[in-house]
Order: C-alpha cells, then structure tokens, then sequence
C-alpha cells in the first residue's frame, strides 16, 4: 500500500465512513477541461461504431482538441482502495445515462433539439431543477441533459431513461467494455425500493425513515447487488473514454465534458482543489449514508486525474459535512500524488 492510500484510509476513518477510490492520469486525453464545447447536435465527425459519416471539421479539428497530451506519470499508475468492488451509484448512474443519450443523438434515434412538454408535478419528484417546478415547461432533449448532470435533476433524469431506455444503457455500457457496471433503474425506481424497504406511505416518508440514525433499516439501497452499481475503476475508465472522445462522437464527447464542468456541487472534489488555475468536472451521487463523487481534476498545463470516491458512512443525516470533506480530502491526495508536473 502506498503512503498516498494510507492516507485516505486514515481520512475516511475519521470521516466515519467506509470508502471505496479509485485514481488515475487520463494519459489519452484529447482536450482539456475547460475547453468550450461546440453546441449539442447531429454529429459531424465519425467515430467508431457512430454510423456518421465524417464531415465539416476534419479529424484533427474535434472541439477543445489540443494535441494529445503527454505524461510523466509514467504508464499504469494509479491509486486504489478497493478499485474493483462493486458499490453503489446513487445519482452516478447519470453518467452513463448521458453517454447512452448522446449517442442516441450520433445514430439520430433522438433529436438533440426536439422540444418534450413536462408537468414536473406529476413526474420524479427531487430538490433542483425541473423537479421543483410547479408549472408545465416545454425543454429540448440537450436542456434536460444539461439539468440532470447539472444539478441532478431527477425529472430530467427520469424522463430521459423513459425515453433512452434501460436496454441502450446496457447495450452501451457492454460495449464499452464496463461489464460490472449496471443501471437497473431510475430515480423513481429507487424512490419506490425505499417505500417498500422502510414500509413508508410515501417517498418523503421512506427518506425521513432513512435518516432516523436511532432506526435500524436495511435497505437495497445501499446494496450494489440490487441497486444501480459500479466499480471505482469502471468509473474512472468511463471519464477516461469520454475524455478520449471514445464513447460517442467528439462532439458529443465535448458536449458531456462541458456537462460535467458545469455541475454546481462544490462541497466533494472541488472542494479539494480551490485554487485557480484548477478545473474539475464531475457527477456526485448520494443516496442515505451514500455519498459519491467522480471526476476529472486538471492543474492547468498537467494531465488529467480522473478520481472515483464512494463512500457508505456510519450515519444517514441529511448533511454530513464530514464525509463530504473526507471526499474532496480523498480526492486532493490521490490526484496530488499522480499529477504529471507542467508539460
């Protein structure tokens, strides 16, 4: 074990949490962070397996495309604390929602553009986004991706599994050689698990269950034999492909990348890395004791770190400050000990 691993047990330890991490330098990368992405929409570039036909930027011309980027990581580095366990993804499960959805957009099943009238009221409910309207909204498919990932939503998110569908996850996810990652559901999937586990009336109920820390509920919602689940690993090669322009068309793949930049959640990894200069672009996930993040940190001018933190903590308040502090801990050590130095 090395001194950097110590380290973040020692961290999610005093967190009283249980953790599971997984880092690594994203050697492949084709484009930085903070690149601007080009608007989602029919892709112009070919990319493997896409059916598109090249098109009208070339293929050195890919959006944000800087040169592939050198390392002095050297090859097959990487930080792992239980890397190839299966845990759960809470609100991850998102990523490869959106990689499945952006790749519907490259095979023209879906229209990036086409409008989707919602009443959020009756749809999932959740705390951000489309889910606390109280009026109909009419949003295009590209805008309720960018809400999902944004802030989590959980109508948006619903809405475009509906539609996506469970098959084309799992149909991506083999065929990105993720072969231990699984989406078995959406939000209001687990929403209706956590009723029938804690014999709750209601979802609100189910949660206030939850966070009682003097009952003593068993839940499929932290079990990653029932729930949506991953490994840190799989995680962290799935944002290495995307960062790779491997999982869909470069523009598409730019279109995820400026998603994940514009997460709101400061309080996991970015909280890590506060200093200028340092993009990270990630998805947070929580569910109960469940608290997650993955993402990618860049120093500008180094490689790419993508890091994976799960975490299952000993409490399930609603806030749990702690743990999510011992999160973007986890994360600054394991990306601080793989940073490549300036290129």
């Amino acid at each position: 074990m090395s001194g950097a691993e110590q380290e973040i047990r020692e961290v999610l330890r005093d967190a009283g949490a249980e953790g599971w991490v997984h880092a690594m330098p994203l050697t492949g990368a084709t484009t930085r962070v903070s690149a601007p992405a080009r608007e989602a929409g029919p892709a112009r570039e070919a990319w493997p397996g896409s059916g598109t036909e090249a098109g009208e930027f070339g293929p050195e011309a890919g959006p944000g495309r800087e040169g592939r980027s050198g390392s002095e990581t050297g090859p097959g580095r990487e930080i792992g604390i239980g890397a190839d366990d299966l845990v759960v993804t809470a609100s991850v499960y998102k990523l490869p929602l959106v990689v499945a959805l952006c790749r519907a957009f490259d095979a023209g099943r879906i229209d990036p553009r086409a409008r989707v009238r919602l009443n959020p009221p009756s749809c999932t409910p959740g705390p951000t986004g489309l889910a606390t309207f109280l009026d109909p909204v009419t949003v295009s498919w590209r805008d309720m991706a960018a809400s999902m990932i944004g802030v989590s939503d959980n109508t948006s998110a619903d809405v475009i599994l509906g539609e996506v569908g469970l098959d084309a996850v799992a149909e991506t996810l083999a065929e990105l050689g993720l072969e231990r990652t699984r989406v078995v559901g959406g939000t209001a999937d687990s929403h209706a698990s956590l009723v029938r586990d804690t014999g709750a009336a209601t979802a609100a109920e189910a949660f206030a269950e939850l966070f009682d820390n003097d009952a003593a509920h068993t839940v499929s919602a932290y079990d990653p034999a029932y729930a949506s689940a991953t490994t840190p690993r799989e995680m962290t090669r799935l944002l290495d492909l995307i960062w790779s322009d491997a999982v869909a068309s470069p523009q598409q793949c730019a279109f995820i990348r400026r998603l994940l930049s514009n997460q709101v959640w400061m309080h996991r990894v970015r909280a890590g890395f506060p200093s200028r200069g340092v993009h990270v672009a990630g998805k947070t996930g929580t569910v109960g004791a469940v608290r997650n993040e993955v993402s990618v940190v860049e120093f500008e001018g180094e490689v790419p770190v993508a890091v994976a933190v799960f975490t299952l903590a000993a409490r399930a308040d609603a806030f749990l400050p702690k743990v999510d502090a011992a999160i973007a801990d986890c994360a600054r050590i394991a990306v601080n000990d793989l940073r490549s130095g300036r290129l």
